[in-house]
């Protein structure tokens, strides 16, 4: 056991010193440049644990940064210069994202779809949804179903154009990416998408890449002992590729098949081929990821993305965030069919936003098409279910160092929910809508 018991956090907070944190971001950067040997992990942390403890004494406190220091000269020094070098650009680009964090966006980001934002805020303004307050009002005077009649209305206007767009390009189509971060209704799409293109005689074979994950010991976990299934490198990315490839050129790969219950994979199991017509349709938080289709040209790929760009101002005077929409519809959904509890959703979501933020968001820009899932009505439904465990949630945050994150993101949705007009009567949303993924009584079989 190391003798060195607190660190000292960016914040200025004092926390209990874990030799697991040390470990698992190593093991992070090592399965980022494609490592899975946690034994060499371990090995690592220890050393870097010999050092601190032959610079500081049981009562010292060092900081963050300082062990992030070791960590660096601790992974060049055994020979690990790929390793450092991604746990540095990791380490940076957190410090840039904590720097814009504090200081209002004045520049355009890469990542953000302006011209599609642009869309939806006009679309908001003229059925006078841009504001809580006027959803509020609309909502007294009765008119929750036809604002869900709208709101769906524009979710399938966008849904006709994708499948005009892939309609066009489908001489040469081999195959579509349905890509988005978590809870953005990616399943939803995919089946109504395939819906209308088969109206057009077109044929489609689902692929699921949730097969190409790693065995769960390989995965990598985070500080609360969490394994992290939102990363790329949690999929056998050059498999991907190399089927996706041979699938292309019209030959047969065998699927691998993963037993969740066991976190195991096993190779080569289900045979798949494309037959003439047939177009691979694939479901998946990173299809725009470079290195899940490296190999195949963008003529034979139709990249489809998704988000809930809701363009809606709180009694605050501050846009709802998307990530906080995907959150609460995560919730809903993983307690419904997973038997996971909103409260582990919560805890774990600082993972998930870290990943998208790296892994998927910055490629959103390199799609096709982008469509628009958010409803705007769909925060009114979430407030009878979440408000009061959002009011528990950052109470029993508060002050908590460790869960800081849990802590702000509570306060803010609570505050969020607590100032929308609830409404406890979902029968106006259709059956099939993309809502009714999350919270229930969908007619689609996912």
């Amino acid at each position: 056991m190391a003798k060195i018991k607190y660190v000292i956090k960016r914040s200025g907070a004092i926390v209990p010193f874990k030799k697991e944190r040390i470990m698992n971001a190593i093991y992070r950067a090592a399965v980022a440049v494609g490592g899975r040997d946690k034994n060499r992990a371990e090995f690592l942390a220890d050393e870097v644990i010999k050092i601190l403890e032959s610079k500081y004494n049981e009562n010292d406190k060092p900081n963050i940064e300082e062990i992030q220091d070791i960590v660096e000269k601790v992974l060049i020094e055994n020979g690990h210069a790929k390793v450092a070098k991604e746990y540095i650009l990791y380490r940076d680009e957190r410090n840039k994202k904590r720097k814009e964090a504090a200081r209002v966006a004045s520049e355009a980001s890469e990542n953000i779809p302006w011209a599609k934002i642009w869309h939806v805020l006009d679309w908001a303004v003229s059925h006078n949804l841009h504001k809580v307050e006027l959803l509020n009002e609309r909502i007294k005077n009765g008119e929750f179903p036809h604002i869900v009649h709208e709101s769906e209305a524009a979710y399938e206007d966008d849904l006709n154009m994708a499948a005009e767009m892939i309609i066009d390009r489908i001489n040469n189509l081999k195959m579509v990416f349905v890509s988005g971060p978590s809870s953005s209704g990616k399943t939803t799409t995919t089946i109504k998408l395939e819906q209308r293109l088969k109206k057009k005689g077109l044929s489609f074979v689902p692929l699921n890449v949730d097969h190409y994950f790693f065995d769960l010991e390989l995965h990598p976990k985070d500080e609360f002992g969490d394994y992290d299934f939102e990363t790329p490198q949690a999929l056998d990315l050059e498999l991907i590729n190399q089927h996706l490839k041979l699938l292309s050129e019209g030959k047969e790969v065998k699927i691998p098949y993963y037993d969740f219950k066991e976190g195991k994979r096993y190779l080569n199991q289900t045979p798949m081929q494309l037959k003439k017509g047939e177009i691979l349709l694939i479901d998946s938080l990173h299809g725009l990821y470079p290195q899940f289709s490296k190999d195949i040209p963008d003529n034979l790929k139709f990249k489809l993305y998704l988000e809930p760009l809701l363009q809606m101002k709180g009694v605050d005077g501050k846009y709802i965030q998307w990530t906080d929409i995907r959150m609460i519809r995560r919730m809903l959904r993983d307690s419904v069919h997973r038997a996971y509890n909103p409260k582990q959703t919560l805890e774990h979501w600082h993972y998930v936003r870290a990943s998208e933020l790296r892994n998927i968001i910055p490629y959103s820009n390199t799609a096709d098409f982008i469509i628009n899932s958010a409803m705007p009505y769909e925060i009114a439904l979430y407030k009878p279910k979440l408000l009061d465990s959002f009011k528990e949630w950052k109470e029993e945050y508060k002050g908590n160092p460790l869960r800081e994150d849990a802590f702000v993101r509570s306060e803010r949705i609570y505050n969020m929910l607590n100032s929308v007009e609830g409404v406890l009567d979902d029968s106006p949303v259709p059956q099939d809508s993309v809502l009714r993924e999350f919270i229930g009584g969908s007619i689609l079989k996912y």
